[in-house]
């Protein structure tokens, strides 16, 4: 239950080393505080739980607080996915848009020219006449290999298969890595698309794309981008969380404080995620609690209430004793409010099951435990080189 977080809280304190540079005492105070006490309410065994409370300091590069606004966001572009589909009956089509990597003096403005070009790209009369709506992830990568690895070259570990790139440059693994200490910026894109998309005349080949977006980017050495369709029943898992997971991992920005400084402020106060057209409207009946019928029932039954503290190399348990009857009451038998989003997407079995075992009925409000010195809330690759 807690191994995610006592993996995270140490990459938490390197943040707050790093960034207090950048930004005020309380802010970097918050950040390195961000989680020290927990409450978490857990079934008669302690096998399954879900944080209660805590003092979360919500920084967009907090290890800890991304982690959790990652499994949000999944659960509700799931949701919204499959209201689209009942209502509009659309279908989906899965992007990732890339160009060369560049170094970290260019990151900004490569970022920004991502930005224009997505827009032309938008406009152009093909893409228009399908999109029904997208939702656009900013993601930015940094590759650390000094040298070729034997993972790069044949996809291992979560990494694109390199070998071919490589070999056209008369490289093989132990060379030095042509794009060692550069930055890969990428969109993922989601887009929904009419029911008779893939047999209309409208139809866009992926050779197409390509033209497109070299195009919108005014840019012949990109090689390649990565369309596919999202299949109605088949697993989604993958494509969710490419959109729903972080904009930078927490295992690239965190590497050296020259890195996290280009990071943060290439980052710093960009839009990471965008929503259009239908997903957009789709958003705002999600906030409103319009589509909650879609969630599924959290079935366990909660009957304790831990609470941890931060010790310094893991979280310690301070407090353990059962829930009141009201408690009981306000936690069990709600709706889920966020799912499971590996960081190495391994098994994400019995989690996204939101097609069967309909709720109806509204969630209910979080009720905040209080804990004490914690505050009462109220009441919130694919271009042909390594990225």
């Amino acid at each position: 239950m807690l191994n995610k977080y006592n993996y995270k809280k140490p990459k938490n304190q390197v943040l707050a080393k790093m960034v207090d540079k950048h930004v005020s005492e309380k802010t970097a105070e918050r950040i390195e505080e961000c989680n020290n006490f927990m409450a978490f309410i857990t079934n008669c065994d302690c096998t399954k739980g879900k944080q209660v409370a805590g003092n979360s300091c919500k920084n967009r590069f907090c290890p800890i607080c991304t982690y959790r606004l990652s499994k949000k966001d999944a659960l509700k572009i799931h949701i919204i996915m499959k209201y689209l589909e009942d209502k509009h009956d659309t279908k989906y089509i899965m992007a990732t848009f890339t160009a060369p990597n560049v170094k970290g003096n260019e990151l900004q403005s490569e970022i920004s020219r991502y930005g224009r070009a997505f827009k032309n790209l938008e406009k152009r009369k093909e893409v228009s006449k399908v999109n029904k709506g997208f939702i656009r992830k900013l993601e930015v990568t940094y590759n650390k290999e000094e040298t070729i690895t034997y993972d790069m070259w044949h996809g291992l570990k979560g990494k694109k298969p390199m070998g071919e790139y490589y070999e056209r440059k008369g490289l093989r693994i132990g060379d030095d890595n042509p794009n060692y200490d550069t930055y890969h910026v990428h969109y993922h894109v989601i887009f929904a698309v009419n029911k008779s998309y893939f047999t209309s005349k409208n139809y866009i080949k992926h050779e197409e794309w390509l033209r497109l977006w070299r195009e919108a980017m005014d840019d012949e050495s990109i090689t390649q981008v990565d369309i596919r369709r999202i299949k109605r029943g088949q697993d989604k898992n993958g494509d969710i969380n490419e959109i729903a997971k972080y904009a930078a991992k927490d295992s690239d920005y965190l590497i050296n404080q020259e890195v996290f400084d280009v990071f943060y402020k290439s980052l710093k106060g960009r839009q990471i995620i965008t929503y259009n057209k239908l997903f957009k409207e789709a958003v705002k009946l999600y906030k409103a609690g319009e589509l909650d019928h879609y969630k599924t029932s959290d079935t366990t039954e909660y009957v304790n209430m831990i609470y941890y503290k931060w010790g310094g190399k893991v979280y310690n348990e301070t407090e353990r004793r059962e829930l009141t009857p009201r408690e009981k009451a306000e936690y069990n038998n709600l709706p889920t409010c966020e799912v499971d989003i590996d960081e190495t997407e391994s098994d994400a079995s019995g989690v996204y099951v939101l097609d069967k075992h309909i709720l109806n009925q509204r969630a209910k409000p979080n009720v905040v435990i209080q804990i004490k010195g914690i505050p009462k809330k109220k009441d919130n690759n694919t271009n042909g080189v390594p990225p």
